[in-house]
């Protein structure tokens, strides 16, 4: 019989397994997924813990309501990959394959910023863990008054809209706490502005002005000062604080790393369009293990999944994987008071203004806030545990036209 190996039970290892379950003879393959873990977070969602909109137990289900019959789950810790003998080591065993998917994740490394531990927790806090998010629920409950940075040390980072959603938040939750007045808020980013393309940089630039949110471009984090409350860049400039909010650089997983399989930074090389490995034979990666030049999102890694799952099935079937994948990405941006604006982007074309189709509800609003993108964003939560992980069709894949020209479609 013949063998699938899955790392990582996310959300693409789960899309995965969910989709190549249906592809594969269940009397010639073989499926397994390995993981740590038993459960699968709804990662967009522990932003919102901060403020009170959900708990983590909203974000949380076991994964055995996701991994499909036909599926082998290990819960163990992956501590080897060989590509080479096609082994996977475990914590209590070895698994050879045949084939292997490489969803491993990324996570944050706040010791890789000089002086950032000594504050962990105390006055610099993140809000990309589930720890990290509840601590700073109940920071933000005491903090009445003073300084509030959000600093970015260094891109890639999941989710880059995430960090100007925390500050869009910041502004409406203090406001309701009558506290706003008595704290200031700064974006302090090593971008040239509030995004990474210019025209959304500019829209998003003006919401930050509106809200009275400072940036402070091209700064790169050296070392925190975290007794005087202090960061410090590369060029020797400082910005004080009374609140740090984190976002450490962003590694991939360990195990890639002490495999001596990817970058320095624990990514492993991928094919932009493929998403096959042009280093090992017969792998694919998927999500934010890859080195793709887009966003590490879950729409990304859904987006991803169709081709590498196409691409995967017709490498074994011994046709040639398809150069399909053009870097889609979509994100909401929540911007407070129930409001969202939405962003939709490729490798070739950024995000612009305009409309996004939506059958029998209406446009959604590109770039533009509006209360229907708000609930768009909420939505998906319920999208993400009850079809994508579950590996079914999204509700719609639509086309967008803006700016007079074709736009990626798609949830």
């Amino acid at each position: 019989m013949k063998k699938l190996l899955i790392l990582g039970a996310g959300c693409g290892g789960c899309i995965i397994a969910n989709k190549m379950r249906k592809k594969l003879d269940e009397k010639e393959w073989k499926i397994t997924i390995i993981d740590r873990s038993t459960v699968n977070h709804y990662q967009p969602g522990w932003l919102f813990v901060p403020f009170g909109v959900y708990d983590i137990k909203d974000c949380v289900r076991p994964l055995s309501g996701f991994i499909p019959k036909g599926v082998d789950f290990v819960n163990e810790e992956i501590t080897n990959i060989d590509p080479v003998g096609k082994v996977v080591t475990t914590t209590n065993g070895k698994h050879d394959y045949d084939w292997i998917v490489v969803a491993t994740g990324c996570s944050i490394m706040p010791d890789e910023i000089e002086g950032m531990m000594d504050g962990w927790k105390k006055n610099i806090h993140d809000f990309y863990t589930p720890n990290g998010a509840q601590a700073l629920f109940h920071k933000l409950q005491r903090f009445e008054k003073g300084k509030m940075i959000l600093n970015i040390a260094e891109m890639p980072i999941k989710c880059p809209v995430a960090p100007l959603e925390f500050l869009f938040l910041a502004d409406w939750y203090f406001s309701t706490q009558d506290t706003r007045h008595n704290i200031e808020i700064e974006l302090v980013t090593p971008l040239t502005g509030a995004f990474t393309k210019p025209v959304a940089a500019s829209i998003l630039g003006k919401i930050c002005e509106e809200k009275n949110i400072k940036i402070v471009p091209n700064f790169e984090i050296a070392a925190v000062d975290a007794e005087r409350g202090v960061i410090e860049s590369m060029k020797g400039d400082e910005v004080e604080f009374d609140l740090m909010v984190a976002i450490p650089p962003n590694f991939g997983s360990q195990v890639i790393i002490d495999s001596d399989i990817g970058d320095p930074m624990g990514y492993l090389k991928t094919d932009h369009y493929t998403l096959k490995s042009p280093d090992y034979e017969n792998m694919y990666i998927l999500g934010d293990a890859t080195n793709v030049p887009t966003s590490k999102a879950g729409s990304v890694t859904h987006f991803e999944a169709d081709v590498l799952v196409e691409n995967l099935h017709r490498d074994i079937e011994g046709l040639a994987p398809r150069p399909e994948f053009d870097g889609h990405s979509n994100c909401f941006i929540v911007t407070g008071y129930e409001k969202a604006a939405l962003i939709d982007f490729n490798y070739k074309v950024e995000p612009l203004p305009g409309k996004y189709p939506f059958p029998g509800v209406g446009p959604f609003g590109l770039l533009e806030e509006s209360y229907m993108n708000y609930w768009g964003k909420m939505m998906f939560k319920w999208v993400y545990f009850n079809l994508m992980l579950k590996g079914k069709d999204l509700p719609l894949e639509p086309q967008m036209f803006m700016a007079g020209k074709k736009r990626p479609g798609g949830f």
